[in-house]
């Protein structure tokens, strides 16, 4: 019979008599969910009870406790008696009481393990260890391994992790695999410590060796790429070399050149060239093939192979802008210059400079300095030709004014971006010879640009020959080559969080007078915080808390370069602190903007956050919040994204609209009608703001600049924020993000905005000889779904209507008669219809065949109509029948994933292809059949020696001709 009354039960509570107290408290314990309110009256009771020590049943006592306090919504209390309960608290019991009380342990524990790890002290209660460690083992005893791996992950378990996954190397290879991959991608986004994640990846790496069968050698070179670690990458191409696995060592030659800093390609070159290993032929040829590959020469050749190859450039719309835009203004010449540039960018096709030299004349001052800078842009990679593009127009020249003389050396260095090996000391030669004489107007301009080109040339090198060079011309205090030499100081020292550097230029930033030095600086000091998460939290708090508006707008970059693309809540919340609360509105705008590259993983969330920033009365707030749309969503056509930036292309003031152009442009890269149907409207949009003759100059600005970043690359490029194949952030391409915004302030670092801009292509490579064959690979999606758009037609001049002829009243009376009288011969003027002759039953069917052909037109017109209404892009479906494609084709990211090789093809992938683009090594499975190949355009540029014409010998009939 159930208890309506606790009140008996509680009174033996105060009995003296062990037994009945016992039973009291057993009693109460299956009752306490019912009658909880009236036990909650004797709650001291029961706490007397289990203070006593000498009392047997006392853990039972705070178990009931625990219940009581439980349902009063005391959660904190009842864990702490749940905690003291030992034995008697059943985590198995399966009550909400439990689960609820298990799942805040386990969030005590991890909070509590976590300070443990990241301060080296505080004790854990030991029964909490032990419901956490139960709990785990449950996970791990029902095969929810991924959940305990998340749970030890996430406690900084280090020692948890190990075990679970050699566990399962020893039992199942293949599932050990997986879950490591699962420990590689949650580290990401669960560890937030630095400390710890690199502890995690290197145990991965140990257990990945531990694999008795293939070993998968690209998830650990995914694991190093992350670790930034040379010795271990050394390692691992030792080891290949040894067992003469040579695709799988070309392969990942590419992929770190791809993904990898400067720094670790430059310490991996001389590690490997330093090592003496085997002098077996094989061995060195291998080493020396891997060597060349590190270099970055392949790469580059390959991307602007396939960029010259495919330019699909509109170049009406060029001539067309150009017509519009009066090129005697400083800034609509250079915008015309940005939009050649992005447009050209890496084709090596800089024909539109060389037909339009009148044109080209009218730059003046830095106008001048920015187009030759966009040669640069258009020779990007072209590292085999590079100098001789430049040569008539660099220093020691005999022709080019002072400009043209320092765009050349910017333009060097983006050539070079990254792979600066080649360049650097020649860059910094001429900063060495020139840096004392800074402040000269005609010096401080080519050490502007050649500051400039050394920054990108050495991006992530940590050169510190460079860095004392670039320092010199710094502390000559001049505000146009220091600007420079600041920003140049952060490309260089990329993330290396180098506390000396940082110290001295946080220091000068508040000696110095000059805004453009200050500015400089304090970007290159968030450059300097770049990845480094928690540990760049000190110089954030102390840029943040400066007096000086500039150095709070660098500490709101510092914010979002240190933890870009982690999504942390503390560092959106410190962001959106000062967009909603600082004085200044640079530094407003700088702080929203900075969400962008926070939240660069999860772009859906940004248009939720700044839906509500996009309608402040503040219009640097609102720019800010079009161009965080825009990085966030770059390259990704975000329907949300794009319903908040249109209104913003209308907005009221000029330079809100040209960042919402700017970005919707960024987020609307290598779309077509069929995928996103309203893209006509908004490239009608950017033409008809250069048309209207009554529009803002910043606004055509940006229009100029958007229809530039449309077609960029004649139209094969995409921004791509983020490598999908080892799931790492595109460094390069967020600090050319993170530079092209300082345009705001400085026109000529537009062009950084190129180091954003992806190739999108899939490039076979035969192993054996890395060369580029012709054949065919297969994509299951419809051809039309991935097509260039159409070139836009030039609009003819409309013809006047022809006159009707005027027909006299006498004219139509004598037709009249003739008519008449034709009628009395018997003879009709209008020819009689043929009856209808007897239908065969083919034709009947091909009637109903063509009329069946109507309908599915009007049903495909009817579904392009709904879908032009549409917000949304079209969603892309897998094909059974599959069209082909070439190698070295076009493949959008979106396609990537329906690209397939055909079972009997000649030539397979290395690797698995599934969203794979890029570079890809080949195994040849019919090496002795003949192949054709592709030439890149270094091959081409060789000149070889001309073969010799046929000839005679005097006095002989002997002939000899090539052979």
């Amino acid at each position: 019979m159930a208890l309506v009354s606790a009140a008996p039960i509680l009174a033996l509570l105060g009995e003296s008599d062990t037994s009945l107290k016992e039973y009291a408290l057993t009693t109460l314990n299956e009752v306490v969910d019912q009658l909880w309110s009236e036990i909650a009256n004797n709650i001291t009771e029961l706490e007397e009870l289990y203070e006593d020590d000498s009392f047997e049943k006392r853990q039972l006592a705070a178990l009931i406790i625990s219940k009581v306090y439980y349902n009063l919504g005391d959660y904190d209390a009842s864990v702490k008696y749940s905690l003291s309960a030992g034995d008697e608290f059943n985590v198995d019991e399966q009550s909400q009481f439990v689960e609820t009380i298990v799942s805040r342990c386990i969030s005590w524990y991890t909070s509590l393990s976590q300070a443990r790890f990241l301060e080296g002290t505080g004790d854990i209660d030991p029964q909490l260890t032990s419901i956490f460690e139960k709990m785990l083992q449950r996970c791990i005893i029902g095969g929810e391994l991924k959940l305990g791996l998340g749970i030890a992950l996430e406690s900084y378990r280090l020692e948890l992790i190990k075990s679970i996954l050699a566990e399962q190397v020893e039992k199942n290879e293949e599932q050990a695999v997986n879950l490591i991959n699962y420990v590689l991608q949650a580290t990401n986004s669960v560890v937030s410590d630095t400390t710890f994640r690199t502890h995690v990846l290197n145990a991965l790496i140990e257990l990945l060796l531990q694999l008795k069968s293939n070993i998968d050698y690209f998830t650990i070179f995914k694991i190093i790429i992350q670790l930034n670690d040379s010795k271990w990458a050394t390692k691992i191409f030792k080891e290949l070399l040894s067992e003469k696995e040579k695709l799988i060592v070309f392969q990942s030659g590419f992929d770190l050149v791809n993904t990898a800093s400067q720094e670790l390609l430059i310490n991996v070159i001389e590690e490997l060239k330093n090592d003496q290993g085997e002098d077996e032929t094989e061995y060195v040829q291998i080493k020396s093939k891997l060597l060349h590959i590190l270099s970055g020469v392949p790469t580059r050749d390959l991307e602007i192979t396939f960029l010259h190859d495919h330019n699909n450039t509109d170049i009406s719309i060029l001539n067309k802008t150009k017509n519009l835009l009066d090129g005697k203004l400083s800034l609509h010449h250079s915008a015309v210059t940005f939009m050649n540039a992005f447009m050209h960018a890496g084709t090596t096709d800089d024909s539109f400079f060389r037909k339009n030299l009148e044109w080209l004349g009218k730059a003046t001052n830095w106008s001048k300095f920015s187009a030759t800078a966009a040669l640069g842009v258009i020779h990007m990679g072209n590292l085999s030709q590079g100098r001789n593009v430049l040569k008539p127009y660099l220093p020691g020249s005999s022709s080019g004014s002072t400009y043209t003389k320092g765009g050349s050396l910017f333009a060097l260095g983006l050539i070079y971006t990254g792979h600066g090996n080649e360049i650097n000391d020649y860059l910094r030669l001429f900063i060495d010879d020139h840096g004392n004489s800074a402040g000269n107007n005609d010096t401080d301009v080519m050490l502007h640009g050649a500051c400039l080109g050394a920054g990108v040339s050495g991006m992530g090198s940590n050169n510190n020959e460079l860095y004392r060079a670039l320092k010199v011309v710094l502390y000559s205090d001049s505000a146009i080559s220091g600007q420079a030499a600041a920003l140049a100081i952060g490309l260089v020292k990329l993330g290396s969080g180098d506390e000396e550097a940082i110290d001295e230029l946080f220091n000068y930033a508040r000696e110095t007078q000059h805004e453009n030095i200050i500015r400089g600086l304090a970007i290159a000091i968030a450059f300097l915080s770049y990845g480094r998460q928690e540990k760049a939290d000190g110089i954030i708090s102390k840029l943040l808390d400066q007096e000086n508006s500039i150095l709070r707008y660098g500490g709101a970059f510092a914010v979002a370069m240190a933890y870009a693309g982690t999504g942390r809540n503390s560092a959106i919340k410190r962001l959106l602190h000062c967009a909603v609360s600082d004085p200044s509105d640079n530094v407003r705008r700088a702080s929203v903007l900075g969400l962008g590259f926070i939240l660069i993983r999860d772009p859906n969330s940004v248009p939720q956050i700044v839906d509500l920033l996009s309608q402040s009365h503040n219009p640097h707030v609102r720019y800010g919040a079009a161009m965080a749309l825009g990085i966030s969503s770059a390259g990704r056509c975000l329907p949300a994204a794009l319903k908040i930036l249109e209104p913003l292309t209308k907005d009221a003031v000029d330079f809100v609209r040209q960042g919402a152009l700017v970005a919707t442009s960024m987020i609307l890269i290598q779309q077509n009608d069929v995928t996103y149907p309203k893209l006509k409207d908004f490239t009608s949009k950017y033409a008809n703001t250069i048309k209207n003759k009554h529009e803002d100059g910043l606004a055509k600005f940006g229009a100029t600049l958007a229809l530039g970043i449309i077609e960029a690359s004649g139209r094969n490029v995409t921004i791509n924020l983020e490598h999908t194949q080892t799931n790492t952030l595109n460094t390069k391409a967020i600090v050319g993000l993170a530079l092209f915004c300082q345009s705001w302030y400085w026109y000529p670092l537009v062009h950084f905005l190129s180091l954003s801009f992806t190739p999108t292509s899939i490039i076979g490579i035969r192993g054996s000889d890395l060369r580029i064959p012709k054949f065919d690979i297969l994509c299951h999606t419809k051809p039309e779904l991935f097509e260039y758009p159409p070139k836009v037609e030039e609009s003819k001049e409309k013809q006047p209507d022809k006159i009707t002829t005027a027909v006299l009243s006498t004219t139509a009376k004598a037709k009249a008669r003739a008519k008449k009288k034709s009628a009395k011969d018997g003879k009709m003027d209008i020819d009689e219809e043929p009856k209808p002759a007897a239908k065969s039953e083919n034709e009947t069917k091909l009637k109903e065949g063509e009329k069946e052909s109507d309908n599915d037109k009007e049903k495909k017109e009817k579904e392009k109509e709904e879908a032009a209404k549409s917000d949304e892009p079209l969603k892309i479906r897998y094909s059974k029948t599959p069209f082909s494609l070439s190698n070295m084709s076009r493949v959008l990211p979106a396609q990537s994933n329906f690209i397939a090789f055909a079972k009997d093809s000649r030539f397979s992938p290395v690797r698995k292809l599934r969203g794979h683009t890029g570079i890809i090594i080949l195994k040849d499975n019919e090496p002795t059949q003949k192949c054709e190949f592709i030439k890149t355009v270094r091959q081409l540029n060789i000149n070889e020696a001309p073969l010799p014409e046929p000839f005679y010998l005097e006095g002989d009939d002997l002939k000899i001709d090539e052979d």
